[in-house]
């Protein structure tokens, strides 16, 4: 098998975390393990199929773990892995940036920011 070609790096940070909700299902991941249906709740306009695709992909790059209770009912979470954690110092980064930019574009950010943990 032929190795992939990379222009720039930064190519194969956006291959794993790229994309609308990747980067924001990660966000709420490092504030613990969460169930599906908390993050549903915590991105409202997320389709399940879509949050469910994000989930897998990120599992298959070693980005988050998949836990897997054995119970009635089953219970299944979602937290970083260790690979994942590695992501955290460029998360704050990109909130940091967003925060800034929110401010400079509307002046005062809990105008446009929902009401969440991660907007405190």
């Amino acid at each position: 098998m032929e190795a992939k070609k990379y222009n720039i790096s930064v190519e194969a940070t956006l291959e794993v975390i790229g994309g609308k909700w990747k980067c924001v299902i990660l966000c709420h991941l490092t504030h613990g393990k969460k169930r599906t249906s908390e993050l549903k709740r915590l991105m409202p306009n997320i389709t399940q199929k879509m949050l469910t695709q994000q989930l897998r992909e990120l599992e298959e790059d070693g980005v988050i773990n998949r836990i897997i209770y054995q119970q009635i009912p089953p219970k299944v979470e979602y937290e970083l892995s260790d690979y994942g954690k590695s992501l955290e110092p460029i998360l704050t980064a990109l909130c940091n940036w967003g925060e800034n930019h929110i401010t400079k574009i509307y002046g005062d950010k809990h105008l446009v920011l929902a009401d969440s943990i991660l907007n405190q």
